[in-house]
């Protein structure tokens, strides 16, 4: 068939979730604008409108609580996140207090007390700078309430579409349902925002980072190929571009339970879990087991720590997912990106740099004994084999401290997180005390890079590909080798098959991963060899920048274009 006889033009952004899909494009609608600046009427009762407020921020609470019932997953946590901070007290007491002292009309003392309240959240930076986003979401969702207006949210349209929007509340993202929106793209974002990673889990193509120029020329209807891996989008494209996304659309990779190279090197593929129902879905999907049991999701909704009994439940739910097979489990990684109301400090200055994860023990020692205590318990009651680990640590006493903690529970395997370019430094050290460590290359790279991986303006920095990341896991790798201790990664780089390569050409063992990656990155993993890979990991190290490794390791695998990664 002939060629388009037009060029189709083309937009780049941040890829962020691979696939190449093509569809209509659907904007998303507008916010709700901004009301007026308008008084009650002297007849108009103060303490009825004050009640208006808080039935509308409840109305709003209830509905994103019913959604989350039906959500799965990170989906149903951040749908319960957004529930509570629509009951927030704060947002509708300010509200309450704006209509009794100036009169102002409710929604337009919603709209200035969410201002307040996102422009507190937004000089404490860090995670509670993202949570912004929230506010505004749930702002927009009680004005709708007040005002009779359609609620704020995905269009809703009988074809599937590719969504394009400024950006997506993380209950906007949670709500998305694979069989309408094929992909979607955003203006603003960067690769570990919680939209990415919520694109991930769903398997979805994903380009955020665009900036406002590029989503600003694709209206309503455009027909769109959005290429997910290179973080292109295709403006008309032409016939022999929708056959090869449709041709790579009806292949099916399914993951044996196998990982390894081409010449039989094992290479442990797992999943990233949160909960019961992450975890059966990985077991499901063969995962080896699990890399990363995010134990915090069992906390997030909680107002006080649980009891051991609850907690013994929860990792059970985990646990009894894989008989036989190794879980690791993160202990509390609270802080930063996750406060927790009876542990963390939420008004530190630099939350990322402060009291939080495994340092939390330094004044509240007794939250961690109990959680070893509640892991002890809930091992001994399935047939899973618990690996323990703690997150953020920094020095070889910390690693000393937690490995003989978790040990004195009756936990036989007791490891570390490294995020901190330390223990990566003094990895050599730390290994005579941890039998294990998982790499969690987005805090590590955050930390190298010194870019705050939530800031969409550094999203170019925040990727693992970076050639000073790739060398510090080269360099826990080393330091591991001589004491025969596991070194595995489980953030957001073992989802790339590329780079899933470099990584175990670096020395790492095992690769956790949303569920959904399992399929692509074992396809790739036994195209080549554990030379090759080493070869590959050589390439990415020696080169000077992000781009360039990436590149120059993907030119070196062709078999990426033929799977459509």
């Amino acid at each position: 068939m002939a060629p388009s006889a037009a060029t189709p033009t083309s937009l780049t952004g941040i890829g962020v979730s691979p696939g190449l899909v093509a569809g209509p494009v659907a904007r998303m609608a507008p916010g709700i604008a901004e009301p007026e600046i308008a008084t009650l009427e002297p007849s108009r009762d103060i303490d009825k409108e004050c009640d208006r407020i808080a039935a509308a921020a409840q109305t709003v609470k209830k509905g994103l609580e019913l959604s989350a019932a039906e959500a799965k997953g990170d989906g149903r946590t951040l749908l319960e996140t957004t529930a509570q901070m629509a009951a927030d007290p704060t947002l509708t007491s300010s509200a309450q207090a704006m209509v009794r002292e100036r009169r102002l009309v409710p929604e337009r003392a919603v709209w200035e007390a969410a201002g307040t309240l996102a422009s507190m959240l937004e000089s404490l930076g860090g995670y509670m700078a993202e949570r912004t986003r929230d506010v505004q979401d749930v702002r927009d969702r009680i004005v709708a309430v007040l005002t009779d207006s359609p609620m704020p949210g995905i269009p809703r349209l009988p074809e599937p579409f590719v969504l394009v929007a400024e950006d997506l509340a993380p209950a906007d993202t949670a709500l998305l349902d694979p069989e309408k929106v094929v992909a979607f793209v955003t203006s603003e974002g960067g690769p570990t925002s919680h939209t990415a990673i919520l694109a991930r889990a769903l398997g979805m193509p994903a380009i955020v980072g665009t900036g406002s120029a590029v989503t600003d020329q694709l209206n309503d209807g455009d027909i769109v190929l959005v290429d997910g891996t290179k973080g292109t989008i295709v403006v008309d494209p032409s016939e022999d571009q929708l056959r090869r996304a449709r041709e790579l659309a009806s292949r099916v990779r399914v993951f044996n339970g196998d990982g390894a190279t081409k010449d039989g090197h094992e290479v442990q593929l797992l999943a990233n879990v949160g909960d019961g129902a992450a975890a059966r879905s990985a077991a499901e999907a063969n995962a080896m087991g699990v890399g990363l049991f995010r134990t915090e999701f069992c906390f997030l909704d909680q107002p006080e720590e649980p009891s051991v009994d609850d907690q013994v439940e929860a990792y059970k739910a985990v646990l009894e997912a894989f008989p036989g097979k190794k879980v690791v489990v993160r202990t509390l990684d609270a802080g930063a990106d996750k406060p927790l109301p009876f542990l963390t400090d939420a008004t530190e200055a630099n939350p990322a740099l402060g009291v939080r994860a495994y340092r939390t023990t330094r004044r509240d020692p007794e939250v961690l004994d109990h959680q070893l205590e509640a892991l002890a318990k809930a091992e001994a009651e399935t047939e899973a084999k618990v690996w323990v680990m703690a997150p953020m640590i920094s020095t070889v006493e910390e690693a000393k401290a937690f490995t003989e903690k978790a040990r004195s529970y009756g936990l036989k395997t007791a490891g570390m997180m490294i995020e901190v370019p330390s223990a990566a430094i003094m990895a050599d050290k730390m290994f005579e005390y941890a039998d294990f460590a998982s790499i969690g290359t987005n805090d590590l790279t955050q930390y190298v890079m010194a870019a705050d991986r939530l800031l969409s303006s550094l999203a170019d920095l925040s990727t693992a590909w970076q050639p000073a990341v790739l060398r510090l896991i080269k360099q826990a790798c080393d330091g591991a080798a001589p004491h025969g201790r596991p070194v595995g990664v489980c953030g957001e780089a073992a989802a790339d098959p590329a780079l899933a390569t470099v990584l175990v050409g670096l020395g790492v063992a095992s690769l956790s991963m949303t569920a959904r990656a399992l399929p692509d990155v074992d396809a790739v993993l036994k195209t080549v060899d554990l030379a090759e890979c080493q070869r590959l990991a050589g390439i990415a190290t020696a080169s000077a920048t992000a781009d360039e490794a990436r590149q120059a390791v993907r030119a070196e695998l062709p078999i990426l274009e033929e799977f459509g990664l």
